[in-house]
């Protein structure tokens, strides 16, 4: 088989890999991934019948089990490779060429992860319908990819990235085609077997390397800016209808009093604060909100003596535009603890003289983990073959994501910059209002697109767009409406709602994964991060001559200000019709934010604010509000003001670190509140004397999660729409907060009561006496006896025949023990849990962690959430769960003598 470089033809069958499915408690289904439950469905017919003998267990489960020793031959080589795989099974490759490089590590990784790389593709190009079948959610799922057109986008960047990099995808291509080679699909992937007594699996088609670039577009979907916010508004206003009632739900980011990852003297390109007026950087930190019905006016087009009517279906036009765009499954992590912690030290105060680095990406957690460590070393370092570089891959794309070579470590955190923007649009037949000023329509982009459906009838579905974007409110049948037509009849169509993002332009990041591969300094990571245009991450860097930094990439959209009562800083949808609101291009490279050698001797990076309100370029209003960077801060700050120089072990130890910023806001009022009944008052004397630990073993931080989880109940669940349920994330630690000063708040009170209006006592009195109730019925009845790992635990769960609908037999098969798990979201240990579903059930949480040491690299540590392997009868498929899961890392062997001594297995790959 050879790869080609033109889009695969549609219809072959691969896996389905979903994000963790939540349930909630409520009449309404939160934001989820439906797409598990179906697809496991289909499963549980094969299974019963598979489960029946031990023949499923010996020989179905160990037949993908790959070979990682002696010599085997892989077409395409142009000279031997040698792979050494230490006691995590972790490939450290060496070739001659670059291309010899991504062909054994395209190889290796179809070796073990092949099934995982075919699903993501099947996703990406909005084909799943074509592995599962015929399953509503899969179905829904490739129509609104479809949508999007990220296959689309990746075809165009193939023509836009470096000679280079298409050899060099071109060549993993190669490598994942030669071990498909000759391979039915019950050798690639037990799943497969699985899926086979639903759909007829035929030979997977070939790895086009428009596969890998697709990959790209999925992972900038899920670490996109603040979609969820800008969607969040107006769904609040629809149900609150007083903005000064929204904006009390979304404060800024100075109300925290954390700090942004950078202060003005840390800058390496200042620029000076964001002057009111100043058009061409698009903040509108000044701009007239206008009163409500303004408000209304400006986003539906309507005057104002309609307003209700035009809420009401603006709203189902924005609730029809969420439904759509959660109907994609999770790939990489989203949520409020789907970001990441990083920072970097100087050398001056670490024991070893030279910098270090840490990093530890919180994503979705799947069995297997979304990571694939590799080492990739040229036998000889030269221009002709620049690589040496080790660390955390994804299983379909070749090179190394986050890591280090030789000369650079590099570590990415999301940056939360805002790269969408929903348009309300006015549709009328198959036209949009341009300009309503001038009474311009214009005409739709339209395309036809055929979704093929395994044993089912194709699907035939019209995508319409804007030139903002596709139109993305009418993908998926909501409800009765979608966008009503106004009182007026047809004159100024319906609501429909399209999406401006970055990623639907094609770009080079691939282009920018290989330059950080073979970076050396500060320079050469500006010029990575310039090519690194989604999704937009931060970056923080490290060298071996003794130098850290910050940079921040990405293609980060300028907006006009605009003067008027819908905000122009891309914190609200935006009405189409007016230009005023459109994108002006791109900020430029050159004025994205950097830092060299900060006088502070660190730099911190968790997805809190990269610059002061007010300062330029704009990136977003909305982030992380800082409670994670600035513990990290503190540990760092106390630990240079002992003197006490920081070893890889301080690094890995603050990773872990597992207090809670909420506990030390919030406990002083709960104590405050007289609770009457001794049985209620033994839950509140448990946070007399805590430490504020989300240990695993605490009684005290079990009770304060559950009055946490109720108090954010009690207070917003009768003012907000279901679908944006509080999450408790560091947003609503901020909210509540500031509202603990005000005991007449509005949310406070109760609208589900009539002709009563409760204070905040009240609720937080009902709050205290629930979680008391709902431990003694979960745990205990006796407090002492309650802790915080029996509620919050990690399961992680095979995506496709891990769910509850398969049998336990096969779920003890694929799907790792159960763990107890510390921490919590919004804190250094981000475990995150979403209290919107009830559930304290761990979500996301660190995917890796890593720590560089610059003077010895062999001294680097690492760690994966699950293995290298995505088989599960292979020992190493979750052989790193325990040590993750207990704060422990590996040693990261890096140089040849070092990588030799820990080798456990030897193979070499020849022509």
């Amino acid at each position: 088989m050879s790869a080609t470089v033109t889009p695969a033809e549609p219809g072959n069958p691969s896996e389905p890999d979903l994000s963790q499915d939540v349930t909630e408690t409520g009449e309404a289904p939160r934001r989820r991934s439906r797409l598990r439950s179906a697809v496991v469905g289909i499963a549980v017919v094969v299974v019963l019948a598979l489960v029946a003998g031990t023949v499923f267990t010996v020989v179905t489960l160990r037949r993908p089990l790959p070979d990682h020793e002696g010599s085997q031959q892989v077409p395409g080589l142009s000279s031997a490779v040698e792979v050494r795989r230490d006691a995590q099974d972790v490939p450290q490759v060496y070739a001659d060429t670059p291309e010899d490089l991504f062909r054994a590590q395209g190889y290796l990784q179809a070796q073990d992860r092949f099934f995982e790389m075919d699903y993501r593709r099947h996703v990406t190009s909005g084909r799943l319908a074509e592995l599962v079948g015929d399953v509503p959610e899969a179905i829904e799922a490739d129509k609104v990819t479809r949508t999007f057109g990220w296959r689309r986008v990746a075809e165009q960047e193939w023509n836009l990235i470096s000679d280079e990099s298409r050899d060099y995808l071109q060549a993993y291509a190669q490598g994942v085609n030669a071990y498909l080679e000759s391979r039915d699909p019950e050798e690639l992937g037990v799943e497969y077997t699985v899926l086979g007594a639903r759909v007829d699996v035929a030979e997977p088609e070939p790895w086009d390397p428009v596969d890998s670039l697709a990959w790209l577009k999925a992972m900038a979907w899920d670490l996109r800016g603040n979609y969820d916010s800008e969607l969040d508004r107006a769904l609040a206003y629809s149900t609150l209808g007083e903005t000064d009632l929204v904006d009390e739900l979304f404060p800024a980011y100075g109300e925290s009093g954390n700090r942004p990852v950078l202060r003005n003297r840390d800058l390496d390109n200042e620029r000076p604060a964001q002057a009111s007026g100043d058009a061409t950087d698009g903040d509108d930190a000044g701009a007239d909100t206008g009163t409500d019905a303004e408000l209304t006016s400006a986003l539906t087009g309507r005057a104002t003596g309609g307003a209700g009517e035009a809420t009401a279906a603006l709203g189902a036009a924005v609730e029809s535009t969420r439904s759509a765009l959660d109907a994609v499954p999770v790939l990489v992590g989203r949520g409020d603890a789907a970001g990441s912690n990083s920072w970097v030290v100087s050398g001056e105060h670490t024991e070893s003289g030279e910098p270090m680095l840490a990093n530890d990406p919180h994503l979705a957690l799947t069995a297997p983990g979304i990571w694939s460590q590799v080492g990739l070393h040229c036998n000889e370092v030269s221009a002709e073959c620049p690589f040496d570089v080790a660390g955390f891959s994804f299983a379909g794309f070749p090179g190394v994501v986050i890591g280090h070579n030789g000369d650079l470590a590099w570590g990415l955190t999301n940056m939360g910059a805002d790269v969408t923007d929903f348009f309300i649009e006015r549709v009328r037949g198959d036209t949009w209002l341009k300009d309503a000023g001038a009474e311009q329509w214009e005409q739709l982009d339209t395309r036809k697109e055929t979704i093929r459906v395994a044993g089912g009838t194709p699907v035939d579905i019209t995508v319409r767009s804007t030139e903002h974007g596709p139109i993305v409110s009418d993908v998926l049948e909501v409800g009765d409406v979608v966008g009503s037509p106004t009182s007026e009849g047809t004159e100024f169509g319906e609501y429909a709602v399209a999406l401006q993002w970055t990623a639907l332009q094609p770009g080079r990041t691939a282009d920018a994964v290989f330059a950080f591969d073979t970076a050396k300094d500060a320079d050469d990571v500006r010029a990575a991060a310039a090519l690194f245009e989604v999704p937009a991450q931060s970056i923080v860097f490290a060298t071996t001559d003794g130098h850290i930094g910050y940079q921040a990439p990405g293609r980060i959209p300028v907006r006009s200000e605009v003067k008027g009562p819908v905000p122009s800083d891309g914190t609200w949808p935006r009405p189409g019709w007016d230009p005023r609101y459109d994108w002006q291009g791109w900020v430029d490279a050159d004025d994205m934010p950097r830092a060299l050698d900060p006088e502070e001797g660190f730099v911190v990076a968790a997805n809190q604010a990269v610059l002061r309100d007010g300062a330029r370029p704009y990136l977003a209003d909305d982030w992380d509000y800082g409670y994670r960077s600035e513990r990290i801060r503190t540990l760092l700050a106390q630990q240079i003001a002992s003197g006490r120089p920081f070893t890889a072990e301080d690094m890995n130890r603050i990773q872990n670190d597992d207090w809670s910023a909420f506990a030390e806001a919030l406990v002083p009022t709960l104590l405050d509140i007289d609770l009457d009944d001794s049985y209620v008052a033994a839950g509140q004397d448990l946070l007399a004397d805590w430490d504020y630990r989300m240990d695993a073993d605490s009684p005290a931080a079990a009770y304060f999660a559950a009055v946490w989880r109720n108090l954010l109940q009690e207070a917003f669940w009768d003012d907000l729409p279901p679908s944006m349920r509080p999450d408790g994330g560091s947003q609503w630690l901020l909210v509540v907060k500031s509202m603990l000063d005000r005991s007449e708040d509005a949310f406070w009170d109760d609208r589900t009561t009539a002709n009563v209006v409760e204070s905040r006592d009240e609720i937080l009195t009902r709050a205290l006496s629930s979680a008391r109730r709902d431990l003694t019925v979960e745990l205990s009845k006796e407090p002492t006896d309650w802790d915080w790992g029996t509620l919050h635990t990690l399961q992680l769960e095979h995506p496709v025949i891990g769910g509850e609908a398969v049998p336990g037999l096969v779920r003890d098969l694929v799907n790792p023990d159960p763990v107890r798990m510390p921490g919590g979201s919004s804190i250094v240990n981000a475990t995150g849990w979403d209290a919107g579903t009830g559930s304290f059930a761990v979500t996301t949480g660190p995917s890796m962690r890593m720590v560089v040491d610059m003077a010895d690299l062999d001294a680097s540590t690492w760690v994966t959430v699950t293995g290298v392997s995505g088989h599960p009868a292979s020992s190493h498929y979750d052989d790193q769960l325990d040590e993750w899961a207990a704060g422990k890392t590996f040693a990261w062997p890096f140089t040849r003598e070092a990588v030799e001594e820990s080798a456990e297995t030897r193979a070499t790959l020849v022509p």
